[in-house]
């Protein structure tokens, strides 16, 4: 079997926050734009990589959700622990210090981790858990 990752989906409550952040901050590429009915759809990727894919998603146009769903999703989404992504860099530091001085939420400085990952972790503007794992 030959499976590669096209793209996964993070829930943004702010599109422009969120282009700002993946766009400006991160400095991905957006691949997409798509607005229906006042909801925001943004795809974003890394240069070089375009196979590999965010799609930034407004939560509440999930179908079939509840009221009550929908409201636990926007209170998970403030905490931050909604959803996570976990990106690499070969300058960690460097690309720590970037998103620092950008005003991105620090969640924890560069750690090397028990588990043997040096990383650090941010959240982006819809409060999920963005992680950061040097490439050695």
């Amino acid at each position: 079997m030959d499976l590669t990752i096209h793209s996964t989906f993070l829930p943004h409550t702010d599109p422009k926050a969120s282009l700002a952040f993946y766009r400006d901050t991160l400095g991905f590429e957006v691949r997409n734009e798509v607005e229906y009915n006042g909801l925001h759809w943004i795809t974003v990727g890394p240069h070089g990589q375009p196979a590999t894919s965010i799609v930034l998603h407004p939560p509440a146009a999930t179908p079939g959700l509840t009221d009550d769903e929908r409201r636990t999703i926007g209170e998970m989404m403030a905490k931050g622990t909604f959803a996570m992504i976990i990106l690499a860099s070969r300058d960690l530091d460097a690309t720590f210090a970037r998103l620092e001085a950008s005003g991105a939420e620090v969640i924890q400085e560069p750690t090397e981790q028990p588990y043997g990952v040096r990383d650090c972790a941010f959240r982006d503007p819809a409060g999920n858990h963005v992680r950061i794992n040097e490439v050695r």
